[in-house]
């Protein structure tokens, strides 16, 4: 059986980080992007020190639509460089695993 994968990504608001949400949940690329707002982040960018408010997503998805969940967020992500971190899923429940593969994939 396939296995639930998660995708890491940041976005400058929740509004942003809902509206890109809800598309892939829609396009059946997730069944489920959790949005956490609140978040502080230092980094480096273009040879400096940054800080900034961001909001965190996780995506919920499958393996086999890995590269199509990145397609989509960097297509509709707002961030020059967006960070799209893939994290295996090592395990899982087994009925969480069977929702999120019943919901992403093909319809049906």
């Amino acid at each position: 059986m396939e296995r639930p994968f998660l995708v890491y990504t940041t976005f400058p608001d929740a509004e942003t980080a809902l509206a890109v949400g809800e598309a892939l949940v829609r396009a059946r690329l997730a069944a489920c992007v959790n949005v956490i707002p609140g978040m502080r982040s230092v980094y480096a960018w273009k040879g400096a020190v940054e800080q900034g408010s961001e909001v965190v997503a996780i995506v919920k998805s499958r393996e086999g639509l890995a590269e199509a969940v990145s397609a989509e967020l960097k297509a509709r992500h707002p961030y020059e460089t967006p960070i799209l971190l893939h994290l295996a899923v090592a395990g899982a429940d087994p009925d969480t695993a069977a929702w999120i593969l019943a919901e992403t994939g093909t319809p049906g």
